[in-house]
């Protein structure tokens, strides 16, 4: 399965952004059988603490295999409809463990507090070790495109969940996974309820197009990995185009934003307040 000209990005254009990610990131009728398996139960090895209600699950497309943990609604009534959250993770979290990537933020919507405030289904894959979210694979191009895998999961999941409100579908990311949510708003400019790019980059000619899109992005102001000059030019390309766009620039903090924007409810209190 080779990298869909959707997503796929000149090797010109791509190592750029790459060479911007260092390897500092890795301290940071009869119907057809669902493609959505359970993953088993055991802990990885390199699993880092978080609640063990996002549930590990495997997605299989084509011969590819994205790994995914899920959360899930506590109590799931039949008659509501619940938000679903994607969260691309960042360069670091690259891997086949499925657990490195549930951090930075996302796990906050496992806790008590927040699964009572804010009920949703939430999805986070992770990016094989190789490959990049919206970018043509580092090393293999006959690897799967990695994005192309998380949008089938996005419709599997929609297909198969009756209580997932197809009109609240958020994306959210940083840093490679910013870069990530900004491919996602491109190739379904109409989809999404809202986004948050988190220390990310992007087309800002492109950001004309989602601009329907309700778009929170943040940026460190002395993020010195990913500069917040992309964030900038799209946030005032999606003002001029009238999108409902917040951008936050914050002052001495540097690449790790995510934990001012991620760490604060009332970031996750916008987010679901939005919808299509």
């Amino acid at each position: 399965m080779s990298p869909s000209p959707l997503f796929r990005l000149s090797r010109r254009a791509a190592l750029p952004l790459l060479a911007a990610l260092p390897l500092a990131f890795a301290a940071t009728g009869a119907r057809a059988a669902s493609p959505i398996t359970p993953a088993g139960n055991a802990r990885p090895a390199r699993a880092r603490p978080f609640p063990d209600c996002f549930e590990a699950r495997a997605f299989t497309r084509a011969g590819a295999t994205l790994p995914y943990r899920l959360l899930s609604p506590e109590k799931i009534e039949n008659a509501k409809k619940y938000p679903l959250v994607i969260f691309l993770h960042g360069v670091g979290e690259r891997g086949t463990d499925n657990a490195a990537q549930v951090r930075n933020g996302i796990e906050r919507l496992g806790t008590p507090a927040l699964r009572k405030k804010f009920p949703c289904y939430a999805i986070v894959p992770q990016c094989p070790p190789h490959s990049f979210w919206g970018i043509a694979p580092e090393r293999s191009r006959a690897a799967p495109d990695a994005l192309n895998l998380v949008l089938n999961l996005v419709d599997e999941t929609l297909r198969t969940t009756p209580t997932a409100d197809r009109r609240r579908v958020y994306v959210a990311g940083l840093s490679m996974g910013g870069i990530g949510t900004f491919r996602l708003l491109e190739a379904r400019p109409r989809f999404f309820a809202a986004a948050l790019p988190i220390c990310g980059t992007g087309n800002a000619e492109r950001a004309k197009s989602y601009a329907s899109t309700p778009v929170w992005i943040f940026h460190g102001e002395k993020d010195t990995v990913v500069r917040p000059d992309g964030s900038k030019r799209i946030a005032a390309a999606l003002k001029a185009a009238g999108c409902k766009v917040k951008f936050s620039l914050v002052p001495d903090v540097g690449h790790n934003v995510w934990v001012n924007a991620l760490g604060d409810d009332k970031t996750w209190e916008w987010l679901f307040a939005q919808h299509r």
